[in-house]
């Protein structure tokens, strides 16, 4: 029995975290038979999600999951790839988690708007004397670290700029193939219609998504993605505390 845990739809997307429908899309390019539950960070050592339960067996992140099945199975999502195509997916796969997602949080959770109708939905279980307080402390944290990693010393137009080079680029590698390395999916197209899809959502108010609209391939490549490893209504639904 395998359990992915995370988070159903939110915020217009699959749901609100890029890399918990990574992994779900990652586990069915595996070809591993999974259930959904809804993440309860409190009950693992990383207080991440996505994680996966396996026979008793706790696994976190998505690049460690991915990692502990193609062991297990004794295939990779790399499998046919050449090394070019291999470092390729790699670096896309990086820069796509590592920086665009960065542009991504800032929007979501440095806009006071955004942050309200958005990430506060997560505390709605804090008893509400308390619930300003608790986001408010969350939110500094977020800013302090945004500010130590370096992402956040860059004004908001300059952090645009910088997401614009990255979709400028998956754009580019993109062209006209259904997939960024080829008619056929392979493991960096979960990473990173992932983050484009969190990306291009308009329940933010956000300039990312006229970005993502404005280069002609990546809405059809989005909705390639979602149409073959996203089915609505898989997850079970949130309840408010």
């Amino acid at each position: 029995m395998t359990t992915l845990y995370g988070w159903g739809p939110m915020f217009g997307c699959p749901s609100p975290s890029p890399y918990v429908m990574k992994t779900e899309i990652q586990l069915q390019m595996l070809g591993v038979e999974f259930d959904r539950a809804t993440a309860d960070l409190d009950a693992v050592s990383k207080h991440k999600a996505p994680y996966v339960e396996e026979d008793g067996e706790i696994i976190q992140d998505s690049n460690f999951i991915r990692a502990h099945f193609e062991k297990k199975l004794g295939r990779s999502l790399l499998d046919g790839l050449t090394p070019r195509e291999q470092a390729l997916s790699w670096a896309f796969e990086r820069m796509a988690e590592g920086h665009l997602s960065a542009v991504m949080a800032g929007e979501r959770w440095m806009n006071d708007e955004n942050f309200r109708k958005g990430p506060a939905q997560f505390f709605v279980s804090v008893p509400e004397p308390m619930r300003d307080q608790v986001c408010g402390e969350i939110s500094e944290g977020m800013r302090k670290a945004r500010w130590e990693s370096g992402i956040g010393r860059h004004s908001h137009e300059e952090q645009l700029l910088l997401a614009g080079f990255d979709l400028a680029a998956i754009a580019a590698q993109l062209g006209e193939r259904n997939f960024l390395l080829g008619d056929e999916p392979t493991g960096v197209d979960a990473s990173v219609s992932a983050i484009l899809i969190s990306c291009a959502t308009p329940f933010f108010d956000t300039p990312l998504v006229d970005m993502v609209q404005a280069h002609e391939n990546l809405p059809a490549y989005i909705r390639r993605m979602r149409e073959a490893y996203l089915p609505e209504r898989v997850w079970p639904e949130l309840v408010a505390a």
